[in-house]
């Protein structure tokens, strides 16, 4: 067995011990959820319908506000892309 061996079935190792921690983690946030959302879930259904009404309006807020967000990311971004383009061709019909 070489050196390039005996490293490729020690990196072999490594990928199954990182597999294993990361299937594990995943358990154990995969039961976390599941437990965080049935409480939500209890929460929701005990809720009056005023509440719940509330509830939805302030979810729904927070969701115009994130989607607004990324629209000016992204706006964002598209500038900064049409201006490089513009640079570049500037720099291409001078150059």
């Amino acid at each position: 067995m070489t050196q390039r061996d005996a490293d490729e079935a020690g990196s072999e190792v490594t990928q199954v011990e990182r597999g294993d921690v990361l299937a594990r983690a995943l358990a154990r946030f995969g039961r976390r959820m599941r437990q965080g959302r049935s409480g939500d879930a209890e929460a929701i259904e005990s809720m009056s319908a005023p509440a719940f009404r509330a509830l939805v309006a302030e979810r729904l807020r927070t969701l115009e506000r994130d989607v607004a967000e990324v629209r000016t990311r992204i706006n964002g971004l598209l500038f900064v892309v049409a201006g490089a383009v513009v640079t570049q061709l500037v720099l291409r019909l001078t150059g």
